[in-house]
C-alpha cells in the first residue's frame, strides 16, 4: 500500500475536523482516497455519536439568520453540554448553518414525531390514491406510500432534511458528525420561522373560510 503523505492526512484534517491519527487510519482503509476516507470518517462518527445523545445537553446558543431584504428571518436554539463547546468556532457556525437551513427549507417540524397523527394519516391517503391513479397494482401499493411518506418527512421534519451545503447528509447525520467532532451531545431544542406577510395571508385565509 502507498504511504499516506502528512499533507494527504493534514488535507482530511481541515476538511472533517478529525483527530490526525483518525484521518490516517481513516486513509489507509480507503487505500488514499480521500473521498472515501471521509465516507470512513462519518460513518465511524455518526456510531460513536449514538453512545452521547442520551446525556444531558443544557448549555448552547440562540442562532439567527436574516436573509438580505429582510423579509425572512428564523430563530433557533441549538443545545450541547458545556459552555465551553458553546463558545467555540465549530459549534457556532454549526448553529448558523442550522439556522440557515431552516431558513432555505422551512420546515415544519423538528422531528418525525412531532407530525400529528391525522396529518400524517392524510399524506397517507394522498399517497395511496395517487398511486392507484397511476396504475399501480395493489401489492406494491403500500410500499410506494412508504417511500413517498419518507419523501414527505424529508420536506417538512428538519432532522430529516438534506442539509444545503451537502445533500449526502442529513441534518441528523450532521448533528452526529459534529457530536464526534466535538466530543458532546448536541440537539436542536426549537426553531422559529419568521416571513414578512405571513401573518396577514393566513388571517385573510381564516376569514375567507368563515
Amino acid at each position: 500500500m502507498a504511504e499516506i503523505s502528512a499533507a494527504l492526512v493534514k488535507q482530511l484534517r481541515d476538511k472533517t475536523g478529525a483527530g490526525m491519527m483518525e484521518c490516517k487510519r481513516a486513509l489507509e482503509e480507503a487505500k488514499g482516497d480521500l473521498a472515501e476516507a471521509e465516507v470512513v470518517l462519518r460513518k465511524k462518527g455518526i456510531a460513536s455519536a449514538a453512545k452521547r445523545q442520551g446525556r444531558a445537553a443544557r448549555a448552547g446558543a440562540i442562532g439567527t439568520y436574516i436573509h438580505p431584504g429582510n423579509q425572512l428571518g428564523v430563530l433557533i436554539e441549538v443545545n450541547c453540554e458545556t459552555d465551553f463547546v458553546a463558545r467555540t468556532d465549530g459549534f457556532q457556525e454549526l448553529v448558523k448553518d442550522l439556522a440557515m437551513q431552516v431558513a432555505a427549507a422551512d420546515p415544519k417540524f423538528l422531528r418525525r414525531e412531532e407530525v400529528p397523527a391525522d396529518l400524517l394519516q392524510k399524506e397517507k391517503e394522498i399517497a395511496g390514491d395517487r398511486a392507484r391513479n397511476e396504475g399501480k397494482p395493489e401489492k406494491v401499493i403500500e410500499r410506494i406510500v412508504e417511500g413517498r411518506i419518507t419523501k414527505f418527512y424529508e420536506e417538512v421534519c428538519l432532522y430529516d432534511q438534506p442539509f444545503i451545503k451537502d445533500n449526502t447528509l442529513t441534518i441528523e447525520q450532521l448533528i452526529k458528525t459534529n457530536i464526534s467532532k466535538m466530543q458532546e451531545n448536541i440537539a436542536i431544542a426549537r426553531f422559529v420561522r419568521f416571513k414578512v406577510g405571513e401573518t396577514a395571508a393566513a388571517a385573510a385565509t381564516e376569514e375567507a373560510a368563515q
